[in-house]
């Protein structure tokens, strides 16, 4: 008995240890095969420094000039293995724009969208498990009706209609929270919530939805299971089924789209940006696209790549960690 709890411990560590390496075995050939696209398109895309900080008026020896400072003149392979060693050590490179470190220019930028989207996935998290198991206790009933039909319509309201009802109803009529800006959270805790709520709140109806539903569709599921229908013959109470069998077997189609819709959260930030006038990474995106500065273009999407990649392994260990088949399975 007293190795039981040892044995145990190193078998829980042996199965998430395979869970990680099958999880990175999948997803760093994916942060590099999409790493390498983004710098095949800052070399398609044709532009130069030169062109940025000379104008349409520079002559031909000018751009060839500036291109040798920029290394551009070098072979494709050499420019691609030093940008890619360099991004190994945290160097995103220098703006064309103002030449500055590009990780220096993301670093506040990305502090406000991580804000906001954190913020998002986490009232999506809360009320999508919320409505999602409220919907699967009393399925087919009245309240399980108007959940779907609820989940529904803000699945297809745009996050930019929804920003802008919120700031016209809880901004300029009722005026109980401000309409745009960001303030940082060391600057305090309430301040902090009262600009990021409307924003995560518009940004928030999709994530809410989709986990709400299949979360749904996953516990009544698990209720149908045998090893349910025995449990619950055998008098085991009605909220033990449910929060030892059910919840841990039926919460892996929920947990599994929290994967797919904190790439949304990343994108739909942008837009939420434009409407709350939040000064994130994805206006930093749309102004250095359209000044022509390909490294902080690349920048921006190789921070998008690691945020996406990382989020992803985490759901993976925690669905080997909840759910009894993913762990069976590893």
């Amino acid at each position: 008995m007293q190795d039981a709890a040892p044995s145990r411990a190193a078998d829980y560590a042996k199965r998430v240890a395979d869970a990680l390496w099958k999880t990175l075995a999948l997803l760093v050939p994916v942060f590099v095969l999409a790493t390498s696209i983004t710098f095949l398109l800052g070399v398609t895309s044709g532009l130069s420094p030169a062109h940025l900080q000379l104008g349409e008026s520079a002559t031909p020896a000018q751009v060839a000039r500036i291109e040798h400072e920029w290394g551009l003149d070098r072979p494709l392979l050499v420019q691609y293995f030093d940008w890619f060693g360099a991004l190994l050590s945290g160097d995103l490179g220098r703006s064309w724009y103002n030449g500055h470190r590009v990780s220096d220019l993301l670093a506040s930028r990305a502090v406000v969208s991580l804000s906001v989207a954190g913020l998002a996935l986490a009232i999506g998290v809360v009320f999508g498990f919320a409505l999602g198991v409220l919907a699967a206790r009393y399925p087919r009933s009245w309240l399980d009706r108007g959940i779907t039909a609820f989940t529904t319509v803000i699945s297809v309201m745009p996050a930019f209609v929804v920003g802008i009802a919120l700031v016209t109803v809880f901004s300029v009529t009722l005026k109980w929270l401000p309409s745009a800006g960001y303030v940082p959270i060391a600057e305090g805790v309430d301040q902090w919530l009262k600009h990021l709520i409307l924003p995560a709140l518009a940004l928030s109806l999709d994530t809410t939805s989709d986990i709400a539903r299949q979360l749904r569709v996953g516990l009544i599921s698990a209720y149908r299971e045998n090893y349910v229908v025995g449990a619950l013959l055998r008098g085991l109470s009605d909220r033990r089924v449910f929060f030892v069998h059910v919840l841990r077997n039926g919460v892996g189609p929920a947990l599994t789209i929290l994967g797919m819709k904190f790439p949304n959260l990343l994108g739909g930030a942008i837009v939420t940006e434009a409407v709350f006038g939040l000064a994130g990474y994805g206006k930093f995106a749309n102004e250095s696209a359209l000044r022509g500065d390909v490294p902080a273009v690349q920048g921006v999407l190789v921070v998008s790549i690691v945020l996406v990649v990382s989020f992803n392994v985490l759901v993976n260990l925690l669905l080997n960690r909840i759910t009894p088949r993913a762990q069976r399975g590893a």
